[in-house]
């Protein structure tokens, strides 16, 4: 897919999924969030750049890890998700959060000016990943220390038909190589292409529960990647799409909810220090 469809398409899907974002994958995603976190290292005063803050899950851990002496800079490309962090930063007087649309692949900051990078579950959706991690070691400091998260192999998270189901109906891959960065040792591979050293990665196993067909199918459709496609079927189309989702998913049912089982890869790293 050409990069700025691709683009377009993320930027425009997660717009669509921000109001439903948070309530639907706040507590899928934490077990990922909070492994990311540990492994950041941050301390107070430091300053944070935040790829694909979403609505903010992470950034409010981080500007209390950072302290008020520190900063956070926290950027996403869809903007409505951008405009929900800023108004609920401004909500808790987080001083320290500065928010900003911002493409991965083109970040707008000086040459090391941050301690660290983070990206919680973004790198996913970026058209070239490798020219994203490569402007996260530019603005690295000597030492600055970069994590990130990603969503692990497709055969390890029971959810993954959503893909197939949506492109079946809209002859178009919404989300390329969702899983690539999740297969084998690409992630880590990945950040040491990038420049890193020091890199390491481990996989974490998860369960993403959810109490009844609504929400299951809710989060698939319109809280996540694939937004914008379902945002256009027809109610039939709609209703099809779901139905077979929860086909695709009735083994991990649970009474009336479903326990879906998940993996995420989280690796951190750091950029060389300059000199001998």
């Amino acid at each position: 897919m050409e990069s700025a469809l691709q683009r377009r398409i993320q930027r425009y899907g997660w717009d669509r999924a921000a109001e439903h974002y948070e309530r639907l994958w706040s507590s899928q995603l934490k077990p990922a969030q909070e492994r990311l976190l540990e492994l950041a290292e941050l301390e107070p005063g430091a300053r944070v750049l935040e790829i694909s803050c979403g609505t903010g899950l992470v950034t409010w851990p981080l500007a209390s890890l950072v302290g008020s002496t520190g900063y956070i800079l926290a950027t996403d490309i869809s903007e409505r998700m951008v405009e929900q962090t800023a108004a609920e930063a401004a909500r808790r007087g987080l001083s320290q959060v500065a928010c900003r649309r911002v493409d991965a692949e083109s970040i707008e900051a000086a040459d090391a000016s941050f301690d660290a990078v983070v990206c919680a579950l973004g790198l996913m959706y970026v058209p070239h990943v490798a020219a994203a991690l490569e402007q996260m070691c530019r603005v690295l400091a000597p030492g600055g220390r970069i994590a990130a998260a990603v969503w692990g192999a497709r055969n390890r998270c029971g959810w993954a038909d959503v893909f197939p189901i949506v492109e079946s109906r809209v002859a178009s891959d919404v989300c390329p190589l969702f899983f690539h960065l999740g297969t084998g040792d690409t992630l880590a591979a990945s950040l040491t292409t990038a420049g890193f050293v020091n890199v390491r990665a481990e996989r974490l196993s998860s369960t993403l529960s959810y109490d009844s067909d609504d929400e299951a199918t809710d989060a698939a459709f319109v809280g996540g990647p694939v937004a914008l496609a379902y945002s256009r079927f027809d109610a039939l189309t709609r209703a099809a799409a779901r139905k077979e989702y929860l086909e695709s998913i009735a083994a991990y049912r649970v009474g009336d909810g479903y326990r879906v089982p998940g993996e995420f890869v989280v690796a951190c790293g750091n950029k060389p220090h300059s000199g001998p």
